[in-house]
């Protein structure tokens, strides 16, 4: 029996999914000083959860990870909390 997403022709249609680490709002004459090697402090910490997004709208938080094995280095996100997304976008 087909489950409810594969008789959606849409389902099967890649998306965009964003991940949110954080913000930072300087202020112009900070940003034009900007160059190789700045730093621009976020409003997040590196054990803070990021926010995964379709468009403007939440649908996830997470933890990032680096793969291991044959894509080693490469970041992921373990979700850890999830929008009930069967109600639409």
């Amino acid at each position: 029996m087909d489950k409810p997403s594969d008789a959606n022709p849409f389902a099967q249609v890649p998306i965009e999914i964003t991940v949110s680490v954080g913000k930072a709002r300087p202020q112009v004459r900070d940003l034009l000083r900007l160059g190789p090697d700045a730093i621009l402090a976020l409003d997040r910490r590196v054990e803070d959860p990021v926010e995964l997004y379709i468009g403007d709208r939440l649908i996830a938080r997470g933890e990032l990870q680096e793969i291991e094995g044959d894509q080693a280095g490469q970041l992921a996100v373990r979700l850890i909390e999830v929008a009930n997304l069967r109600d639409g976008l």
